[in-house]
């Protein structure tokens, strides 16, 4: 009688094929998916802690009870053992370079073992981030590869040879469980394609009547504003007097309506680099007489939920207490009564940012070009962040003080 794997390698056997399966349908997607991947990154990271505890309780039990002889020599079963040693190799790699990947990474981004116990971060040195992703990638690939060779020697055994070699690894020769096993492989992947979200929707554009899509409006320092404000009109009274002879309105400032295809970005140093994102939701109502800016009466409503940087991991921190806090404050207003001229079509606002619930002054640059009923407005402007409380936790000790947002759009009036 052939002998068989004890029970309990049996089950730890195709537990981890199964888990492996699900990691390797999620981890193929991950990248793609922005914001929405923040979940499934948390628990692609608790499954893979779990294949290496699993990997380790395998590897305990096959030094307790050794596996079965060979059936198999000649490089044939050279092979079949270089296969399993890659595959414990790649069972235990995978998740140690994915580990030393969350661990070395800018943004420290914590993990919870299935959202319960925290895991820390690994003693590792933030220069070998590239090399434990670079890791991790070639890893997944190697296994993907171990596996198909060690399906591949099954078959060969069990069709080819006729040797019953698959039996030691099913309990009780069951013909069901010789099918219920391996089906267990196809349900994880199967189960890991079917939990990954959808592709996301793409929102209609509005009418020139609706929503503004622009950028953010951040403000000044007020300390840098002031030095800003005597340079401009140390650099520029022929403008002031100008502008103190200016003729009044004809008529009320006209409401101008900002069309789809504006762009906002922020970004902010971070340990040397910098980090990118955008807002891609908000609205503003504007008006404003380009010849008389004293006239401006600017509102523009942010939904910090929309705020993104391209990276899930950092993309599922944003909306948290340590960045946005957007469930609370789902939204950041700027406000602003007048603007004033600092140049040739350059103009800058005064007003007041409401941010996580605090309220400061700020102010906001930006020039106008055209003429008639279509201008193009492009601006920027520099937010202190941390009177806002953004950037409050151990992840944000790299950042810089400062977040530097920049924004174009074309408006139109009626």
């Amino acid at each position: 009688m052939q002998q068989r794997y004890s029970l309990a390698a049996i089950i730890l056997h195709w537990a981890i094929a199964a888990l492996l399966a699900f990691q390797i349908a999620v981890g193929w997607a991950l990248g793609s998916l922005g914001a929405r991947g923040f979940a499934l990154f948390q628990l692609h990271k608790s499954i893979g802690i779990t294949v290496l505890l699993l990997t380790l309780l395998r590897i305990a039990v096959r030094w307790w009870k050794p596996r079965p002889a060979k059936l198999e020599g000649g490089w044939q079963g050279a092979l079949a053992s270089g296969v399993h040693v890659g595959l414990y190799a790649f069972m235990l790699g995978a998740p140690l370079t994915g580990w030393a990947l969350v661990s070395t990474a800018k943004v420290k981004v914590p993990t919870l073992f299935f959202g319960v116990i925290p895991l820390p971060h690994l003693p590792l040195p933030m220069a070998s981030h590239g090399l434990a992703e670079g890791g991790h990638s070639l890893l997944a690939w190697i296994g993907i590869a171990l596996v198909a060779l060690h399906v591949a020697g099954a078959l060969r055994h069990h069709v080819m040879m006729r040797d019953g070699l698959i039996w030691r690894m099913v309990p009780g020769r069951s013909t069901a469980l010789l099918i219920g096993l391996p089906a267990l492989i196809l349900v994880g992947f199967l189960l890991g394609r079917a939990i990954l979200p959808g592709a996301a929707p793409v929102a209609p554009q509005a009418p020139a009547a609706n929503a503004v899509e622009a950028e953010d409006v951040p403000a000044e320092d007020n300390a840098v504003e002031a030095a800003s404000n005597a340079s401009d009109n140390a650099a520029a009274p022929a403008a002031n007097e100008t502008a103190a002879v200016a003729e009044e309105p004809a008529g009320p400032p006209p409401a101008w309506m900002v069309q789809p295809g504006g762009k906002i970005g922020f970004s902010v140093g971070n340990s040397g680099e910098t980090i990118s994102g955008s807002f891609s939701k908000w609205t503003a109502k504007i008006v404003m007489d380009p010849d008389h800016p004293d006239s401006a009466d600017i509102k523009v409503t942010i939904d910090m939920a929309s705020a993104s940087v391209g990276d899930a991991y950092k993309d599922g921190m944003l909306p948290g207490d340590e960045f946005f806090g957007s469930a609370a404050h789902p939204t950041a207003t700027f406000l602003a009564k007048g603007a004033e001229k600092t140049g040739a079509n350059a103009y800058r606002a005064h007003g007041t940012l409401t941010l996580k619930g605090v309220a400061k002054p700020q102010a906001i640059r930006f020039t106008l070009s055209g003429s008639g009923k279509t201008r193009k407005v492009s601006g920027s402007a520099s937010i202190a962040r941390l009177p806002f409380g953004v950037g409050n936790g151990d992840s944000s000790t790299g950042l810089d003080p400062k977040v530097t947002v920049t924004f174009n759009f074309d408006a139109k009036t009626q």
